[in-house]
């Protein structure tokens, strides 16, 4: 099951139809050690605070994280970075 989430500084999750053209689009996909509780999902929600994210998609049946973001405004050292503040613990990246 995928579950996808849209992210906007100002909305919050679901926020609908916001993207920038002039963006630099980058997904990255991380294997999860474990599915996500829902505590470590709501965690994630609060990196919708973070410039340059566009969303993420939690693949429950693969245990695999992904995460949409515009590499001109993050790298992928700061998705990283959110990663473990939010106590999520992958095995590596897939792509």
């Amino acid at each position: 099951m995928f579950h996808v989430w849209r992210l906007h500084p100002r909305l919050g999750l679901a926020g609908r139809g916001w993207y920038n053209l002039a963006m630099t689009l980058v997904e990255i996909t991380y294997e999860l050690q474990s599915p996500l509780s829902l505590e470590q999902l709501s965690r994630l929600g609060e990196f919708a605070n973070t410039y340059g994210l566009r969303r993420f998609r939690v693949d429950d049946q693969n245990k695999q994280v992904s995460f949409e973001y515009d590499a001109s405004r993050l790298r992928e050292t700061q998705v990283a970075h959110v990663l473990g503040q939010a106590g999520i613990a992958v095995t590596h990246r897939l792509n």
